[in-house]
Formats: C-alpha cells, structure tokens, sequence
C-alpha cells in the first residue's frame, strides 16, 4: 500500500476518540515501516543523482538494502514491541507497534517481486503475492481502486476523531491527492 494510505486505514483501526494522544504514535508507527525506503530513494536520487530505473530496478534489490527494509517490515518485532509496551503500559508505544504491526499486515497481500521479508527474525520466506499495489501486470489498477476507495471510505471516520486542523487539513490533502492521483493514472489508459 502507499504510506498514506496506512496512516488513514491505521488511524481508523486504532484511534479512539475520547484518546486523541494515541494518534500521533498511530501515525508515526504507520510511517516507520516505509522510512527506510524514504531515505534511500533520497540518498540515491537526490545525493547519488542516479536514475529512477537504476534506483528501483537494481539498488532497491541489493541485499543490503533489503535487509534494512525487512527490518522495519518484520510483523514479530511489531508484535514483541506491542506486548513489551502493554506490560509496561505504555498506550502510546503500544498504539505506535500496533500500527507497524498493521502496516505490515496490509502490505503483506500487496507485493509482488518486492516482497518484505515479514517474518524475521524467525524466516527469510518472502510471501510473493499474486497482487500488486502498484504493477499493473499484477492487478495494480484493481488493487489501487480498493486502496482508494478504503481510504476514502475510512477518512469520513477519521475526519471525525481528529481534533486538529492540521490533521484534517492533511486528511482531506491525502483524499484529493488520492483521487487525482487515481483518475490521472488509472483511468487515463497510462
């Protein structure tokens, strides 16, 4: 899934509206999973200055990298994070693994050939699904109308539990963002 679109289902799972301090580490934990992708396509494209084709078709394969984006992809180091902030009680940092957990769940049916490792420490295995989020040799226009349509769907809730104007400022960016990103792509014939 696009990272956005995990902070808003994320936010809709997780947040409850009499405990708006949960929402930031939700947020938060809904962003982790993606920012080692964040600074590599950064340090690639904006320091290294190599191209997009090089970046994603070679580099973001090389092992190394793959073993720091599995790292932050891994469902059983969200869930120890979870259960060791829950016999802490500590809500917040429990709220912030819950959200990794669930970024990861979502991604989990949603890769291709760019599968995370989601079972580390314990498996190497990478669960190559049929469904892409992205590829439309593997249904990625179908899969980014359900993404779509889930995150509008889910932000008429969310809307409503946020309690400040910038998060519902970035909320309504994200669906028009979203939707325009939809149409231009998806419906355009590409």
């Amino acid at each position: 899934m696009n990272t956005p679109s995990h902070t808003v289902l994320n936010l809709a799972i997780l947040s409850r509206k009499g405990r708006p301090k949960l929402n930031l580490p939700i947020v938060i934990g809904s962003l982790l999973p993606d920012l080692a992708m964040f600074w590599f396509y950064f340090w690639t494209r904006g320091v290294q200055r190599l191209p997009d084709g090089k970046i994603w078709g070679e580099l973001y394969y090389d092992p190394i990298w793959q073993d720091v984006f599995d790292v932050g992809n891994s469902i059983p180091l969200a869930l120890l994070g979870v259960a060791i902030a829950v016999y802490y009680r500590r809500p917040a940092i429990a709220a912030l693994f819950a959200s990794i957990f669930l970024h990861c769940l979502f991604d989990l049916p949603l890769h291709n050939d760019d599968a995370h490792r989601h079972f580390l420490p314990f498996s190497n295995f990478r669960f190559e699904s049929p469904i892409s989020y992205w590829d439309p040799d593997h249904y990625g226009a179908i899969a980014a109308f359900f993404e779509v349509s889930l995150v509008l769907i889910s932000s008429v809730y969310v809307f409503r539990i946020l309690h400040s104007k910038f998060g519902k400022g970035m909320l309504i960016a994200i669906n028009l963002f979203y939707l325009a990103g939809y149409f231009f792509f998806y419906t355009q014939g590409n």
